[in-house]
């Protein structure tokens, strides 16, 4: 019988599966895993704070579509990183995480770093409400195949992260190697659901026959990389569509049936579409709170009796009839439905469907609500105006970059008014909100795709949660470029805050006499930390700048003084009805 250390074998395991990359922070926990690894492919890409790791980890898989790996120390490591693994699987990345633990001879006796106060080696339970698993490995012949079952639970269904909760002497344990061996054989994925003839019929009838269809899409649509799928059946069936925050960008935002965002954030004219729709098929959305302006029929959706009715299709069956009755539920991988859905449409429909005038109506909306924009786009006042420093951004910003958003303007200001041209360039936080995704997302996606500009467009309050990221992108020689749009602020919280009370207590930060004096010098940190830095002095600066940026191929931080204006909306947030139920006061400037 051949023999070898488990750490040995996991990460020849891992070599197997294609992992080219592991993302973590060292602890006496996982030692023997790390020196495993350094004869190995992989890279190990160290960073600073755990919740760094567990945000890289989520951006390179977005962008791979395959489930990324972080190694996490036990206990403190483990709870750093669950922000981060949380916001991962509340947008539905596929992650395993594989966590060092208290030797297993040692349970019950409360050893150096264990999480034990009120259960004995249970580490591991920490992780159970958002995680699709949580193994904790009893034996050393259980990991192999434990390990198996975590990526393909990851990556298959509704994706999402695992976690592999390991004894530390089990990875220093010798193995059987013929255990690892006998997975060779095994498949590495799985087949997934499609829809059947009969209901891709009836779907593909009730549209035909419906006088306002609307399609409403969401980031199962990523998920599925189903963008070719979805544009091939909106070109055949002339139907809108308006997308949800997690469906920003999945069909380009200069296609010309695109609606545009629903809900709180969304346009007026998306919210009209999507109350005024016959039918409405939904593909790969939760139909959350903030895209349905929490589920008040009179302003986003008015689904049921008297209203829409709805077509539902997602991986998930849990998904669907959640938050609105649905008539047609089909539980399918979204690339997979379409493919049928396309065949049966040229099928019933050889000439497709037609819709007179549509894209003329989208456009001059589209035109109606840019040119509301213009002058704040146009402003040379200093601290910029959001909108200028978005439509620069895009004036200079590659076609195919990849931007990852944080909260705040930078998500829901991108979300309204910024095109994505792309489909699955941007990334966005989305179920957890989680501030500080961004920038170390960025560096995953750089990571995951070396040849493409990655731009991290975030708030000074999400970037100063964990700006030691910058010391893995100067280690990882990966050229992101960070625009802080600094408005001094929890800029969003703020603005809501002194709405409905009249001040901006513990939402604001100290302001300096000028922007040139305020502190942080976001700039000045990046170069400490072997980054380049500029802090922008005037709005005709700040293009410049990100245009230098971009060429200079180097890791950039560019800090940008911003107004604190709030981000237009047109729906509604049940939070308004708590804050001021008679006012419905919303967000101000705090400028």
């Amino acid at each position: 019988m051949a023999t070898d250390l488990i750490s040995n074998q996991l990460v020849r395991y891992l070599e197997r599966r294609g992992i080219a990359h592991v993302f973590g922070l060292c602890g006496h926990t996982n030692i023997a895993v790390l020196s495993a690894m350094a004869n190995s492919k992989i890279r190990f890409v160290n960073v600073r704070h755990e919740q760094i790791s567990a945000h890289a980890a989520d951006g390179y898989a977005r962008v791979t579509g395959r489930a990324s790996v972080l190694l996490s120390h036990l206990s403190p490591g483990l709870t750093n990183a669950a922000t981060g693994v949380a916001n991962a699987a509340l947008d539905c990345i596929p992650m395993v995480v594989i966590a060092g633990d208290v030797p297993s001879y040692y349970y019950g006796k409360h050893p150096h770093q264990e999480v034990n106060l009120h259960s004995d080696a249970s580490q591991y339970e920490i992780y159970r409400p958002f995680v699709k698993r949580a193994w904790r490995v009893d034996t050393p012949e259980l990991l192999p195949e434990i390990l198996e079952k975590a990526f393909l639970l990851a990556e298959s269904g509704q994706p999402g992260p695992v976690l592999v909760n390991v004894p530390m002497d089990i990875f220093s344990a010798e193995i059987d190697v013929a255990l690892w061996e006998r997975l060779r054989a095994n498949t590495k994925t799985l087949t997934k659901p499609s829809i059947d003839e009969e209901t891709a019929r009836e779907i593909i009838s009730r549209l035909a026959a419906a006088t306002s269809p609307l399609l409403y899409v969401g980031g199962g649509v990523a998920l599925a990389r189903a963008y070719d799928e979805l544009r091939d059946f909106v070109d055949h069936m002339q139907i809108p569509v308006a997308h949800s925050l997690m469906g920003k960008g999945v069909l380009p935002d200069d296609h010309p049936l695109v609606l545009g965002m629903t809900g709180f954030w969304g346009m007026k004219f998306t919210n009209e579409q999507t109350l005024g729709a016959d039918w409405i098929l939904g593909l790969g959305t939760r139909f959350k709170e903030a895209d349905c302006s929490s589920w008040y029929p009179e302003y986003t959706f008015n689904i049921g009796e008297g209203g829409s009715r709805l077509i539902h299709i997602d991986i998930e069956p849990q998904e669907i009839g959640r938050n609105y009755p649905t008539e047609i539920g089909v539980v399918a991988d979204l690339k997979s439905a379409l493919k049928v859905l396309n065949r049966v449409a040229r099928d019933m429909l050889p000439q497709g469907r037609a819709a007179p005038g549509l894209a003329d109506r989208i456009a001059a909306e589209r035109r109606a609500f840019a040119e509301k924009n213009v002058e704040m786009q146009s402003s040379d006042a200093f601290p910029m105006m959001p909108e200028r420093i978005l439509a620069d951004l895009r004036a200079a910003m590659p076609r195919d970059a990849i931007l990852t958003s944080d909260v705040g303007w930078n998500k829901n200001g991108v979300a309204q008014q910024f095109d994505i041209y792309e489909p699955g360039s941007i990334l966005i936080p989305g179920g957890f909100a989680t501030m500080g995704f961004g920038p170390p997302a960025a560096i995953g996606a750089k990571i995951a795709a070396p040849d493409r500009v990655v731009i991290s467009l975030v708030g000074d309050g999400g970037f100063g949660q964990n700006p030691a990221m910058l010391a893995t992108a100067e280690a990882e020689k990966t050229p992101v470029i960070w625009i802080i749009m600094n408005n001094n602020a929890y800029g969003t919280i703020a603005g809501l805050q002194k709405a409905n009370y009249g001040l901006t207590h513990g939402t604001t930060f100290p302001r300096a006499a000028s922007p040139e004096e305020q502190t942080p010098d976001y700039a000045a940190i990046a170069r400490a930390y072997g980054c380049d830095g500029v802090r922008v002095t005037s709005a005709d600066a700040f293009k410049p700048a990100l245009e230098a940026a971009i060429a200079s191929g180097r890791p950039t931080v560019i800090d940008v003084a911003m107004v604190n204006n709030p981000t237009p909306t047109s729906g509604h947030w049940n939070i308004l009805d708590i804050y001021s139920p008679e006012g419905n006061a919303g967000h101000v400037s705090t400028d």
